[in-house]
């Protein structure tokens, strides 16, 4: 490689470091959303309700590590909480995608597992996923939370949920880091409240 060809790599790579801390930045705006997320999921786990999660391929990715660190642990040991994504169970989410259409196989699980009462967090960068959008207004309908954390907003997922958390940035990929960030606030906001750790 070229002088020249490595200074643009490094260039590159310095720029999405400085897009990801600016983003970060911004996204401290959003913390007082997620600090109240996090003492409202407590109440709902501690009282026996269930935590949803939903989203598309990096976003699947996030809920499932949403209700990994839920059901496990995040960073102090506690009693497991009880958190699903949706897209985990291959078996029901390949069948209803075949009986009923791709838009339906969040949806349809919301209306299986959900209870009034419950969470579900909805996961999109772009705030469009039809089949994310389906579980947001379905959620609604059955009395479950509906939580929208998404890239840019508005978008029609901030707009189908009850609340929404949203990251200012253009590259896909620095939404998604910023969701892995807001993802541990939110658990440990949780742990917190449920005196974890303490």
């Amino acid at each position: 490689m070229t002088q020249t060809a490595q200074t643009r790599t490094s260039t590159d790579r310095d720029r999405r470091l400085e897009a990801l801390a600016e983003a970060a930045l911004r996204f401290r705006a959003q913390v007082p959303t997620i600090e109240a997320w996090g003492r409202d999921l407590a109440r709902v786990l501690r009282g026996g309700g269930r935590l949803l999660a939903c989203g598309n391929g990096g976003s699947a990715a996030e809920a499932q590590h949403l209700t990994a660190e839920l059901v496990g642990r995040f960073e102090d040991d506690r009693r497991p909480l009880s958190a699903i994504p949706l897209h985990a169970d291959t078996s029901a989410t390949t069948a209803i995608g075949n009986d009923y259409g791709p838009v339906d196989v969040f949806a349809r699980q919301v209306q299986a597992h959900g209870r009034r009462g419950d969470v579900l967090v909805c996961l999109s960068t772009s705030g469009r996923s039809p089949n994310v959008l389906a579980a947001a207004h379905r959620a609604r309908r059955l009395g479950v939370a509906a939580w929208a954390v998404t890239g840019p907003g508005p978008n029609p997922l901030t707009e189908a949920c009850d609340d929404a958390v949203t990251v200012d940035a253009r590259a896909t990929s620095t939404v998604q880091e910023i969701h892995l960030a807001a993802i541990h606030l939110l658990c440990g906001v949780v742990d917190e409240t449920l005196g974890v750790g303490r």
